[in-house]
């Protein structure tokens, strides 16, 4: 058996502040058009933009850059936040992330 490194999250929120694009899909769209009380369509035209190669969808940001769905420190749809930001920095990350993520490195065993 081996050990592999898995980054638990601080909750920082610095990721949700880096610039970038929050992928969405279908299943996701419904789950967080359902938690914020309204249909697909109402929240896609709210709350998404096409990313730059028009292969989908992605959550809109603030003026500054960081999500629209972050209020100080906290996410607002954190029960139904999206996979991208759930796996962030375990299934993906960007150049440069560990200089900005709180995220504490342990060891966990693998199977």
């Amino acid at each position: 058996m081996n050990d592999s490194i898995y980054y638990q999250c601080q909750r920082c929120t610095n990721c949700c502040r880096w610039p970038g694009f929050v992928k969405v899909g279908e299943e996701e769209i419904a789950a967080i058009a359902r938690f914020l009380g309204l249909d697909d369509d109402n929240f896609i035209q709210r709350y998404t933009r096409l990313r730059p190669q028009r292969d989908g969808l992605a959550l809109i940001d603030k003026p500054n850059g960081e999500c629209f769905f972050l209020e100080g420190r906290d996410c607002v749809l954190q029960s139904v936040k999206p996979l991208q930001c759930a796996g962030f920095p375990n299934t993906w990350n960007f150049p440069g992330w560990r200089e900005v993520c709180e995220a504490v490195p342990e060891l966990r065993p693998v199977a």
